[in-house]
């Protein structure tokens, strides 16, 4: 008995030696903890011009900046931010389409879902386009393609990605603000690129909106060495590096044939493809002051759209390119290489034969001006019938900024878009149906 109660003591007395040390150990573990988790959260993280506005009263946020800038991320957070701390419950996210803003939005690697944690979403149905949280809150996905189904539904919230691209801005905009009429103070928060159009430049004169401008450069720390690189060697000097990289709102190149408004972003429902062809527009020469060798690859899906799947151009000797059409040719499956041949004759035929002899090649003659044979391009792209399946910085510069009989540069991924969607819908091959899998 003795015995234990001196055992009793002594652990008594050691754990009173031990205890200052323990309580000290836990705490900076804990802080550890927290630190660590304040790390990773976006209040840490986001730059000044990320977060919410706090300064001043406002109804709408307009961050026009560059692509990269972190706009859809700083969007996802700002939705999330509101929903966690029950400030708005019944949220609109609307994109160019429908398609779009789930794709990006929703679902894209800075999307909602990116910095919601799982636990917090009770549902999410897709067909329906809603999701809903555990503390009631819920948000819509809409297209501004179809800003007619805004009628009825009412928000106190709703975030808005890419508006300088919607088509008919001011109906949409007119229908949006009917819809924000839950709550004590409904916001908006719209994230995009400028380009100029009523809609933005009544909101930047507007007292309660806040208007916050970025460039690309601003998220320099979050991007690849090499995208930044190519964004200097490709952009500079242009209109573009104004308005996609510097955010400056710029009017159109007069004369162009494309605008930024007719280039929808869109992925292909399935892989049931009907053909995909790799069109190339081939240079005549191989010097620092040659032309680039146009390579594009272009799929025309079962939906009787087209998606451009990849821009590949590059400079290099006829030896070096022909390799990359023929690996693309095979990475793609595809059923036709498609190439001019007003320059090389035979040329690229003989290279690819060489390459690789079961290639199926088709060359195409230029008996018309570039404008002409791209006008039934435009229109097909106004028609909604060609998408990109992501940007194409390059490409999209190219074709907004092209004004036929005024640019003295040859464009060559223009031109090799014009050959490959030609063949694709206006060659009568285009009702021919494979299986492609890509």
């Amino acid at each position: 008995m003795l015995h234990s109660l001196k055992w009793t003591f002594e652990l008594n007395a050691l754990w009173l030696e031990l205890a200052p040390f323990l309580t000290n150990f836990l705490q900076e573990v804990l802080q550890q903890k927290e630190a660590e988790i304040h790390a990773k959260s976006w209040a840490h993280k986001a730059r000044p011009e990320q977060q919410e506005p706090s300064h001043q009263p406002w109804n709408t946020w307009l961050i026009l900046a560059g692509r990269g800038f972190g706009k859809t991320r700083t969007g996802a957070e700002t939705v999330w931010s509101w929903i966690k701390t029950n400030r708005h419950k019944r949220i609109a996210l609307i994109g160019q389409t429908s398609i779009e803003a789930r794709m990006v939005m929703v679902e894209g690697e800075s999307g909602l879902l990116s910095v919601v944690p799982p636990d917090q979403i009770k549902k999410y149905s897709k067909g329906d386009g809603v999701i809903e949280f555990h503390n009631g809150a819920k948000v819509q996905i809409f297209g501004a393609d179809h800003y007619e189904r805004l009628r009825g539904p009412q928000f106190d919230g709703a975030w808005v990605d890419e508006l300088a691209k919607f088509k008919k801005t001011e109906q949409f905009w007119e229908q949006l603000n009917l819809c924000l009429r839950l709550g004590a103070h409904p916001k908006c928060i719209i994230t995009t690129t400028p380009r100029r159009n009523p809609v933005l430049t009544q909101l930047m004169g507007d007292p309660e909106c806040v208007v916050t401008r970025g460039s690309t450069f601003d998220n320099a720390a979050n991007l690849a060495a090499g995208f930044l690189k190519n964004l200097n060697k490709q952009f500079a000097g242009t209109k573009l590096e104004a308005q996609e990289i510097y955010a400056q709102m710029i009017d159109e190149t007069a004369g162009a044939l494309w605008t930024p408004d007719k280039i929808v972003y869109e992925r292909p429902p399935n892989n049931d493809w009907l053909r995909i062809v790799v069109a190339v527009d081939p240079a005549d020469t191989n010097s620092e002051t040659s032309d680039e060798t146009g390579i594009i690859v272009i799929g025309l899906n079962a939906n009787q759209q087209a998606y451009v799947l990849e821009d590949a151009t590059y400079k290099a000797a006829p030896s070096e390119w022909v390799k990359k059409v023929v690996a693309l040719y095979h990475q793609y499956q595809a059923d036709r290489v498609v190439a001019e041949v007003n320059k090389g004759g035979d040329m690229v035929k003989d290279l690819l034969m060489a390459c690789d002899p079961h290639i199926s090649y088709k060359g195409v003659r230029a008996t018309r001006g570039k404008a002409l044979r791209a006008e039934p391009i435009v229109s097909l792209y106004e028609q909604g019938k060609v998408k990109h399946i992501g940007t194409l910085p390059a490409l999209e510069t190219q074709l907004c900024t092209w004004v036929p009989e005024a640019s003295a540069k040859s464009p060559d991924r223009l031109d090799a878009l014009v050959w490959g969607l030609t063949d694709l819908f206006l060659s009568g091959e285009a009702t021919h149906q494979y299986k492609v899998w890509v």
